[in-house]
């Protein structure tokens, strides 16, 4: 016997439900073309929006940024670890959003569990959007905070509760655009409702920086949200995240935060590629490849009847297994589509995630199309969205 024997027991349950998940190794890039297994496929999985990850501009900026400043780190940020490139894509960063901080971490979930605990504890109340990502919840759970769940996007439901359940601080937390389901918070009434109400409002513009909103600034601190988290690992191509805020923030964050007081900071060539990035996002260029990802999601929407309001696109399937026989079958056909199963999205509602990039051309989202219209066709993927789109 050993200690470790409910490992076997664990997988099995998770196999019975469907629900366990392997692992695919995934070779060379070339826009929105993976190498998956050894098999030359069209990637529809990806969260690069824009198709920067595997840009030469990028691989070159980091390149030549290791030429007297090596690979890592070597330290947390607070000892050895903040590199000047880290504090130069700050100002960057804050420049571009027009906020008064922004402050780097390692990952978006570690900006979301780090940054919570630090705008709320014991005595204070979070209002959190039921959908909202893992990071999200697990950061109010670290907060110790008193969690009040709203429904998806309902702004009546969350000034209800916002009028019964009081607090020292109180924090309203949504994403812009949510991860599993494509589609858009109403940014403007949840300020209007958290304003009302002496709370502050914080944003997860992780899906929605770089490629949406005006220059690719996102949809957060455009609707005057206290708070902003974006990454650098989707539609900036590179890795971390960071979190705006006034300038007071990053201070605070530097002091209390505890994935990034005791993190090894970013390496120097994912900071670089960030800031080469960011040029991109912020220019003319930049602007035609959103203008292209639009026409992506408007193609998409004619072909599907329905609206689409941003990159994610999910397909219903509905049980567990029959979401990855789905994928499993487009695989066989050329195509990358993840299934998505519980516990990360709600149970009976398992769906393939289609996510657009600048990267495809016309035809091979064209032929995507072709292929999920043939799984409609079989009644494996249903025609309507999944609950809050």
């Amino acid at each position: 016997m050993s200690a470790l024997d409910f490992v076997d027991d664990e997988l099995a349950a998770l196999e019975a439900l469907g629900r366990r998940r392997g692992r695919r190794v995934i070779g060379a890039r070339a826009g929105a073309e993976l190498v998956v297994d050894g098999r030359r496929v069209i990637s529809f999985s990806s969260n690069d929006y824009l198709g920067l990850a595997a840009d030469a501009r990028l691989a070159a900026a980091a390149t030549a940024a290791m030429d007297g400043r090596g690979v890592g780190a070597g330290a947390s940020r607070l000892i050895t670890g903040n590199l000047d490139g880290a504090a130069a894509l700050e100002g960057e960063l804050a420049r571009f959003h027009g906020a008064g901080s922004a402050c780097l971490f390692n990952t978006g979930y570690a900006a979301n569990t780090g940054t919570v605990p630090v705008l709320v504890s014991a005595g204070d109340v979070v209002f959190s959007d039921e959908l909202n990502h893992a990071s999200l919840i697990d950061g109010c759970r670290l907060s110790r905070a008193r969690v009040v769940v709203y429904r998806h996007g309902d702004v009546g439901d969350l000034r209800a509760k916002l009028g019964r359940e009081q607090g020292r601080r109180r924090l309203v937390i949504t994403e812009s655009v949510f991860s599993m389901d494509g589609d858009v918070a109403p940014l403007a009434d949840l300020r209007e409702a958290a304003s009302a109400a002496a709370a502050m409002l914080m944003v997860d513009d992780a899906h929605a920086v770089g490629c949406m909103g005006g220059g690719g600034r996102g949809l957060g601190w455009a609707s005057r949200a206290d708070v902003v988290v974006g990454t650098l690992g989707k539609a900036f191509g590179s890795a971390g995240a960071y979190v705006l805020g006034p300038a007071g923030l990053a201070d605070l964050l530097w002091n209390r935060a505890r994935p990034l007081v005791f993190s090894t900071g970013l390496p120097v060539p994912a900071l670089a590629a960030a800031r080469a990035a960011l040029e991109i996002v912020g220019s003319a260029e930049g602007d035609q490849r959103r203008r292209r990802l639009d026409r992506h999601m408007a193609t998409v929407g004619r072909v599907l009847g329905r609206s689409v309001s941003s990159p994610i696109v999910p397909l219903l399937v509905g049980d567990d297994r029959r979401a990855m026989e789905c994928t499993a079958w487009l695989l066989e056909h050329g195509f990358l589509v993840q299934g998505i199963r519980p516990p990360t999205v709600p149970v009976g509602t398992a769906r393939l995630r289609l996510s657009l990039s600048a990267a495809h051309d016309e035809d091979q989202v064209e032929g995507v199309l072709r292929r999920v219209g043939e799984l409609i066709e079989r009644g494996w993927v249903r025609a309507d969205v999944p609950r809050g789109t």
